[in-house]
C-alpha cells in the first residue's frame, strides 16, 4: 500500500425514504467507485435519515435500516465504507457508524458526545457510548464488535469522530494522537448556521494533527427534514503538524450528492502532533483487523469543488450564505412536501419582497446546477414532459397577489406590480375592501355599535390583515402551492404580526431573520446579487420605503418603527436578552451607549419590547415551519422555549423605572 484514495460523500436524504436513501447512497457510491475510491465516509445516519425525530424509536425504523445496509452492503466491495444508522446494542439505541469492508461488516463505532441543544434532542432517543467499552453484537448475521474502537483495514488504521464527538473539549482525536492511527473519519449531520463553516475547517484541520494521514470529515445536504438546512459541507485534511485541507466539496447545491475526495500517500505517514517517534504508543483500544488490498494510483487528482463566490479559506458573506441556504431549504421543501409551487400575498414591502426573490433565486440555481429538463422533473414531475423557459417554468413555479384595501397606497402596489414582473411571477391584484366591510358589518350588529379608529385601532387593523388569509389559502390550494408566510424575526419578537392574517401559511422562510438584515439585504440584491442570478434593480422602489403594515387609513402615516422602536433598537434587546442572556439593567445600559439616547427614551423602547414579547409567546409558538439560520432565534422548536403565561417581566421593569438614573 503506497497511496489511500480517501472519499467523503454529502446526501440529500429524507427521513424514512427508504427506497430513496437507498437510491441516493448507492448512485454516490457509484460515483465514489468511479473515482477509485477506497475509503468512503457517508454522513451521520444517513441510512435511516438524521431528522427521524420519534420514529427512531419505533422498532420497525431500525428493521429497516438493517435491511437498506443489507441492500448497500454488495455494492461495497473492493471499498471500505463507513455508514450511519440507528442500532441497539443490549436493549438501547445507538447514533452508529458501520464499517463495510470488502462486501463484509467489520464492525460499528458509536457516537459518545450528543447533541442536545438548540436544534437537537438527541439525548431523546440515543444514548451516549460509554469511553472505552466494547461488545459483541450480532448485525445482520454476523457477530462483530461495536464501540471504542480502532479498524484496521488491509494496514490502515481507521477510527472515528462521529459530529458533536469533534465539537466537544475532551474530544476523542485527542487520545487517537496516541494510537497510531491513520485516518480519523467523521460522519456528521451538522446543521447550516452563519459563519459555521469556518469553525468547521479549524475543527477539521485541529483533528488531522492527530492522525497519520488525515481527517476525513462529511455532511449531509439540503432540507432534510424540514427545519434544519444541510450545505453538505465535506472537507479532507491531510495529517500532522502542518495539517490543511486538501480537499472540499461544492456547498448548498441542488443534486442529490456530492463528493471531495484526495489521494493521501502512505509513505509520508507523520507523527501526529505532540508525539515523537520514540514516545508512540501501541493502541490503547481494541483493533478489528480484516485483510483488504489497496489499488490506488497515488498520481490520481484531487477531487475538489468550490461554491461559486467562496474564497478558498473563507466564509462566504452573510448576503450569499443567507440566499444559497434558503434557495435550497425552498427547493427541498418544496419537492419533498409534493407542493406544486409557491404562492406569496406581495405587497410590495421588504418581506414579502424578500421571500419572492428567494424562490426566484431557488430556481436561477435549480436551473443552472440541474438543467432545464431536471429542473422541471424535480419540482413538476406531473408536467416533466413540457419544455419551458426559465421565466416561463418561474410562471408555473411562483404565483403572488397584491390584497388591497382603501388603507394600501399606489406606490406598494406598484412595487408588488413591477417585482412580480420582473421575478416571472404568475401576478393579481384583489381589494378585499368588500369582505373586510362585511365582517366589520357583522361586528358592529353585535356590539351595537360603530368601530371607530380612536376607540378600536387593533380590531380594524387586524380584521384586514386576516381578511386576506382565506383568499390566498383558497388560491394556494386551487394550486396545490404551499402557501410562503412572510413574516420575520423582529415581528416574532414583539408579536407585530396578526395570527391569521400575515402569518399564514404553511412554512415561514424568514421567521429566523431579523427586519435589519433583511433590509440590508434586499440593497445587496438589488446591487450586486450571486455570481448565477446578478442584480435586481426593480427592488429599488422597495428599498426606497419606511417598513409599514398600511393597515391604517393612510392620513396616520403609520410606519413599523413608529408603533414599536427603531428596527436596529428592537434587534439590539433581543439578542442582548434571550441570545447574550444580560439582565434588564445591563441591556439598559447597552442600549443607552450604543444608540446615544437618553434614558427615558431606552427605558420606554425596553419596556415596550418586554412587554410585547412576555404576552405574545403564543404567537411565536403557532408561526408556520422556520429554517434554521442562526445558532439563536426565537422558535420555541428549535431555540428559545419560554413559557406561554409568565409575569411578564413586571417587576424587573419596575425596579428600573424607580432606579435612579446615576446607578445605570
Amino acid at each position: 500500500m503506497t497511496a489511500v484514495r480517501v472519499f467523503a460523500l454529502a446526501l440529500n436524504q429524507t427521513p424514512l425514504d427508504w427506497s430513496g436513501n437507498a437510491d441516493r447512497i448507492e448512485r454516490a457510491l457509484a460515483a465514489a467507485r468511479a473515482e477509485h475510491a477506497d475509503v468512503v465516509c457517508l454522513p451521520e445516519l444517513c441510512v435511516s435519515g438524521y431528522g427521524c425525530e420519534d420514529a427512531f424509536l419505533w422498532p420497525e425504523t431500525r428493521r429497516r435500516s438493517l435491511l437498506l445496509v443489507q441492500e448497500v452492503l454488495p455494492l461495497c466491495r473492493g471499498m471500505v465504507v463507513c455508514l450511519g444508522l440507528p442500532l441497539v446494542v443490549d436493549g438501547a439505541l445507538y447514533n452508529a457508524s458501520l464499517v463495510l469492508c470488502d462486501g463484509a461488516i467489520m464492525g460499528a463505532a458509536c457516537k459518545r458526545h450528543l447533541a442536545g441543544d438548540g436544534i437537537h434532542y438527541e439525548p431523546r432517543w440515543f444514548s451516549a457510548w460509554p469511553k472505552g467499552v466494547v461488545k459483541r453484537v450480532d448485525i445482520l448475521g454476523a457477530t462483530v464488535n461495536v464501540g471504542d474502537l480502532v479498524f484496521d483495514a488491509g494496514g490502515l488504521r481507521l477510527a472515528f469522530e462521529i459530529c458533536e464527538d469533534a465539537w466537544v473539549a475532551e474530544r476523542p482525536a485527542h487520545e487517537l494522537a496516541n494510537e497510531q492511527v491513520d485516518l480519523i473519519l467523521n460522519p456528521s449531520a451538522s446543521h447550516f448556521a452563519f459563519d459555521k463553516h469556518l469553525v468547521r475547517r479549524g475543527l477539521v484541520i485541529e483533528g488531522a494533527k492527530c492522525a497519520r494521514l488525515g481527517y476525513v470529515y462529511c455532511n449531509l445536504l439540503g432540507n432534510e427534514a424540514g427545519r434544519a438546512i444541510y450545505d453538505g459541507d465535506c472537507l479532507i485534511a491531510s495529517g500532522g503538524e502542518h495539517a490543511a485541507i486538501v480537499a472540499e466539496s461544492r456547498r448548498f447545491s441542488f443534486l442529490d450528492f456530492q463528493m471531495a475526495g484526495a489521494t493521501l500517500s502512505t509513505a509520508h505517514r507523520v507523527v501526529p502532533a505532540g508525539l515523537t517517534a520514540t514516545r508512540q504508543r501501541t493502541p490503547a483500544r481494541p483493533v478489528v483487523a480484516r485483510s483488504f488490498a489497496f489499488s490506488s494510483d497515488p498520481t490520481l487528482p484531487v477531487f475538489s469543488q468550490m461554491t461559486p463566490g467562496e474564497s478558498a479559506a473563507g466564509e462566504l458573506p452573510k448576503d450569499e450564505a443567507f440566499a444559497r441556504a434558503v434557495a435550497l431549504g425552498l427547493f427541498d421543501y418544496c419537492r419533498k412536501s409534493r407542493s406544486h409551487g409557491f404562492v406569496v400575498s406581495l405587497s410590495g414591502g421588504a418581506d414579502s419582497a424578500a421571500v419572492s426573490v428567494l424562490v426566484r433565486l431557488m430556481v436561477r440555481l435549480l436551473w443552472a446546477e440541474r438543467g432545464p429538463r431536471e429542473a422541471v422533473r424535480a419540482l413538476l414531475p406531473h408536467k416533466a414532459d413540457l419544455a419551458w423557459s426559465e421565466l416561463e417554468f418561474m410562471g408555473q413555479i411562483l404565483t403572488t397577489v397584491y390584497l388591497g384595501t382603501r388603507n394600501s397606497s399606489e406606490t406598494t402596489r406598484r412595487a408588488a406590480e413591477q417585482l412580480a414582473a420582473n421575478l416571472g411571477a404568475q401576478h393579481h391584484e384583489v381589494s378585499v375592501d368588500d369582505a373586510v366591510a362585511a365582517y366589520r358589518s357583522k361586528v358592529e350588529t353585535l356590539l351595537g355599535r360603530s368601530l371607530t379608529w380612536q376607540d378600536d385601532d387593533l380590531t380594524l387593523q387586524n380584521i384586514q390583515a386576516r381578511a386576506r388569509a382565506p383568499l390566498v389559502w383558497m388560491l394556494a390550494n386551487a394550486r396545490r402551492a404551499l402557501l410562503l408566510a412572510t413574516s420575520n424575526r423582529s415581528e416574532a419578537a414583539v408579536g407585530y404580526a396578526t395570527m391569521d392574517g400575515d402569518t399564514a401559511g404553511g412554512l415561514s422562510p424568514i421567521a429566523g431573520i431579523d427586519k435589519v438584515f433583511i433590509r440590508r439585504w434586499l440593497c445587496f440584491m438589488e446591487t450586486q446579487g450571486l455570481h448565477e442570478s446578478g442584480a435586481f434593480p426593480e427592488l429599488s422602489s422597495i428599498n426606497q420605503q419606511q417598513p409599514t403594515a398600511e393597515l391604517r387609513p393612510l392620513e396616520y402615516a403609520q410606519t413599523d418603527e413608529a408603533d414599536l422602536m427603531p428596527y436596529e433598537v428592537l434587534d439590539a434587546i433581543e439578542r442582548a436578552a434571550f441570545y447574550q442572556r444580560l439582565a434588564p439593567p445591563d441591556i439598559l445600559a447597552h442600549i443607552i451607549k450604543t444608540f446615544g439616547c437618553e434614558r427615558s427614551v431606552a427605558l420606554g423602547w425596553l419596556g415596550r419590547f418586554y412587554r410585547l414579547f412576555a404576552v405574545n409567546q403564543w404567537k411565536r409558538e403557532r408561526i408556520a415551519p422556520a429554517f434554521f439560520l442562526d445558532e439563536g432565534n426565537l422558535d420555541p422548536k428549535t431555540w428559545l422555549r419560554f413559557p406561554i403565561l409568565s409575569g411578564g417581566f413586571a417587576d424587573e421593569l419596575r425596579e428600573l423605572e424607580l432606579a435612579q438614573p446615576s446607578e445605570h
